[in-house]
């Protein structure tokens, strides 16, 4: 406990100025510049007891006025002054350990060669970065070879100054070693960055192959119609006879755009999932109410046991849409007079919601790419077609909602769609009156 709450104080001073609109590598300098100060805070102060306690008072000062500028450092990052902090750690830098270096000759120039480092990782600007190396190499050669003009005692033992140096030469190793790992870091974000782009590439391509076949084909359709109804090519009665099979076109085409409007909005980040308790049943079926004329052309027969009590945690408009392409899929691929099943089974954590049809079923090829844009969807028993996408969206809005989605599937023989949601919370019959009066 001990340790995680130092570990939890040490994480909140580093992060001090971060905020989440700040860019990946000014998040990892202001952090680099906190960890620096943070021990330089320490440090100064022990050597500044210690310079009190072997009688150096002026050495003493030079460590108190070191240990206001980190902390001042701390306050312009907390500020998000974040230039401010670092110039002030190269004016600081330069003049105190410059001045210390000469004046008590204790190793502190050696703290130049830290600052250099911190300098090039720092800052991006070439002349800036030449004119700051020129002046610390200048600062550091002229604190070495200086002459000693006067005689403070007591001098620092020559211990001190190994300390100094090997402290120096300590922290710039970190800093470097810090700041590789940064970068190795960077490079990889990058590259899944890179894969991200090529997979919505592959699926820019894929949308605009289902733009040129399964939304032009339709309308093209219709348009031929209409212009030889119009030229009086069909009589009405012809027309009436096409009219079910343009409804069945139009009626796909309605159906694709709408999967690929709620696709495309999702990946634009447009959809936000917001689950609430809600129960499954009436969800059911308000979804196959949707599809009752379907379900009587085909004469099919329902076997549904879904529990009136079954609560689900999950957001309903996202769930609608993903029951209506299962139930679409059930019957599209479905015999005539075939039995579509919805039943689910239910556990302390999670509700399993099953669509069983007795239709076409699929190998296992296809089972292996349904979910994604590599599927090449089929035709169902009356000529049905679909683009592809519903169950790619499906597979997404269960995802955002913490759920899982599973295909069985036996050519000739039938498919079942397996939902894992989560389990709600069941209301008691007093939040149900509450709700019915709201």
């Amino acid at each position: 406990m001990i340790f995680r709450k130092i570990a939890n104080c040490w994480n909140a001073v580093v992060n001090i100025g971060i905020h989440p609109g700040l860019s990946f590598i000014e998040t990892r300098r202001t952090k680099l510049l906190n960890t620096v100060a943070i021990p330089g805070v320490i440090l100064t102060l022990y050597f500044c007891v210690l310079n009190l306690v072997q009688h150096r008072p002026a050495l003493a000062l030079v460590n108190i006025v070191h240990t206001l500028g980190d902390l001042l450092i701390l306050y312009l990052n907390k500020k998000q002054r974040y230039l401010q902090a670092r110039g002030v750690v190269i004016v600081l830098s330069l003049t105190l350990y410059g001045i210390s270096g000469l004046l008590f000759r204790n190793g502190a120039e050696f703290y130049l060669i830290l600052i250099l480092v911190l300098t090039y990782l720092i800052y991006d600007n070439k002349w800036l970065l030449g004119f700051l190396s020129v002046l610390i190499i200048s600062v550091i050669a002229f604190v070495y070879y200086a002459p000693v003009m006067w005689d403070l005692k007591p001098l620092v033992p020559s211990g001190r100054i190994l300390a100094n140096l090997v402290i120096a030469l300590g922290v710039a190793v970190i800093a470097l070693i810090y700041f590789k790992s940064v970068h190795a870091e960077y490079q990889e974000q990058t590259e899944e960055q890179r894969k991200v782009l090529d997979l919505l590439n592959r699926d820019k391509v894929k949308l605009f192959s289902i733009i040129a076949h399964d939304i032009r084909s339709p309308l093209a359709t219709l348009e031929g119609l209409l212009l030889m109804f119009s030229n009086n090519h069909y009589s009405e009665a012809e027309m009436k006879s096409a009219a079910k099979e343009l409804h069945l076109k139009v009626s796909q085409l309605g159906e694709t755009l709408n999967n690929l409007l709620r696709w495309t909005a999702g990946q634009m980040k447009g959809l936000h999932t917001e689950p609430v308790d809600v129960l499954l049943a009436p969800l059911v079926n308000d979804a196959l109410s949707t599809f009752e004329p379907n379900i009587r052309q085909k004469g099919l027969k329902l076997d549904m046991s879904v529990d009136d009590r079954t609560p689900v945690y999950v957001d309903t408009n996202q769930l609608m849409i993903v029951l209506r392409n299962l139930i679409s899929n059930a019957i599209k691929f479905s015999h005539q007079d075939g039995t579509i099943t919805i039943s689910t089974a239910t556990d302390n954590k999670n509700v399993c919601l099953a669509v069983t049809d007795e239709g076409m079923g699929m190998d296992l090829e296809r089972q292996e790419t349904l979910f994604s844009f590599g599927y090449k969807p089929g035709y169902g028993t009356a000529g049905e077609r679909g683009s592809g996408i519903g169950l790619v969206l499906c597979a997404e809005f269960i995802r955002q909602n913490n759920g899982e989605i599973s295909v069985e599937s036996t050519p000739g023989k039938g498919t079942t769609f397996r939902l894992t949601l989560p389990a709600g919370h069941e209301k008691t019959p007093e939040e149900i009156e509450e709700e019915w009066w709201a």
